[in-house]
């Protein structure tokens, strides 16, 4: 008898473990009775019942899920090959649709790598390596997520945003764009000292223009104040003249004998006994 009422309560132990379950915050649940979905997805939280041994329940996650593909080489509308880095954001958002139509996540991951690569690369395709990696990455990839979001509706899925993770050129053209950025550098450097050298000589022609013109200019007033002084100078030798001519003669004759016997001796200076120069020398005793 003990034997029975153990087996019993085993059972039951067994049948109420195999016929309860638990649903997070974080989860969705749909219940497969063979092979086939019963009811619709369970959406709220807690303890939740099931048929023991016939029932199973598949969870799906309620959080956005990213999707991060391998790096891939693509080619741009001007000719350039480019390796793209990019990654999705994406929510399950009708898990019946989504177990129907890829069953989990890894399944999920493998069409979204299909669909956006796809997409990524028709894309891309459409602009030039210039426009990809700075002019225009925020508008095309835009429109990489609403035309992705919109092929993955019939499974279920929404992308929230697609983006460039990165995005790099092939190895072996690495070389040659780093060789023509030099090449651009050093004619713009060329360009720049030529500009330089043109704005020298110009600041240079005008500062010498300058020069000349004040030097001219201090010369013209240098030659105005020395007539104005000289006339000056006549002006009074010809009033002290004319006040007293014998003194103004005898300054005169002064003035040339300090010119003459400027020389120590060594001029000679040969005149006549009437010359009126020796009329003061005669007088000395």
């Amino acid at each position: 008898m003990k034997r029975v009422i153990s087996f019993f309560i085993v059972l039951v132990a067994v049948v109420a473990y195999t016929s309860l379950y638990t649903v997070t915050e974080m989860e969705r649940a749909v219940v497969i009775r063979l092979g086939r979905p019963v009811g619709e997805p369970i959406e709220t939280s807690g303890l939740k019942f099931k048929l023991p041994f016939v029932d199973k329940v598949e969870y799906f996650d309620k959080r956005l899920l990213e999707y991060d593909s391998e790096p891939k080489e693509l080619i741009t509308k001007d000719k350039k090959n480019i390796v793209i880095d990019n990654y999705a954001r994406w929510k399950i958002v009708d898990p019946l649709l989504f177990l129907q139509a890829v069953q989990d996540e890894r399944g999920a991951q493998a069409r979204l790598d299909d669909i956006i690569y796809s997409e990524v690369r028709e894309r891309l395709g459409q602009y030039t390596l210039l426009e990809i990696i700075s002019l225009k990455r925020d508008e095309i990839m835009e429109r990489v997520t609403k035309e992705s979001a919109e092929k993955v509706k019939k499974l279920g899925i929404e992308i929230m945003d697609v983006r460039i993770k990165r995005a790099d050129l092939p190895k072996q053209n690495e070389e040659n764009v780093y060789k023509r950025m030099e090449a651009e550098r050093h004619q713009q450097a060329k360009k720049y000292r030529a500009e330089g050298q043109e704005k020298s000589l110009e600041i240079i022609s005008q500062a010498e223009k300058e020069k000349t013109i004040i030097l001219a200019e201090a010369y013209e007033e240098s030659e105005t104040i020395r007539g104005e002084g000289d006339a000056e100078a006549l002006r009074i030798y010809a009033d002290a003249y004319n006040r007293d001519p014998e003194f103004y003669k005898f300054t005169r004759t002064l003035s040339a004998y300090d010119e003459i016997f400027k020389g120590r001796g060594q001029t000679k200076v040969i005149l006549s006994t009437d010359s009126e120069l020796l009329k003061y020398l005669n007088k000395v005793d």
